[in-house]
């Protein structure tokens, strides 16, 4: 039936996407191995951005031009578009290195939209 086929496209297509995403266990190690070393108090990326990727209570407050994460919409979330490079290539994160592996960047994008979620 057309249903039962809808319902099997929907799980082939979400089998493909990491789910569940974790902050504690997926999203953090990703910024600390890429983000912290400059955004974080006292260091260079901290200083022209205001952004702490140290903890999920700094990362949800943002920087000097505001949120950077919108809970639920990984598309306008600055966050995401920076890692993906769809801001200007001269503010690609994490900044003067490689782009970040396309795995870590999907654990992103997924975590912001499931909420964002301090988990």
């Amino acid at each position: 039936s057309r249903s039962s086929f809808a319902a099997l496209a929907v799980l082939a297509v979400a089998a493909c996407a990491p789910s569940g995403v974790s902050y504690n266990k997926d999203v953090q190690p990703i910024l600390s191995k890429n983000c912290s070393e400059c955004h974080a108090p006292g260091q260079k990326g901290f200083e022209a951005s205001g952004l702490d990727t140290t903890s999920y209570q700094a990362l949800m407050k943002g920087g000097k031009f505001g949120q950077l994460i919108k809970p639920g919409d990984a598309f306008s979330s600055s966050l995401n578009m920076l890692v993906e490079g769809r801001a200007h290539s001269s503010i690609r994160m994490p900044h003067g290195r490689e782009k970040l592996p396309d795995r870590d960047i999907e654990k992103l994008k997924v975590w912001v939209n499931e909420g964002a979620k301090n988990n």
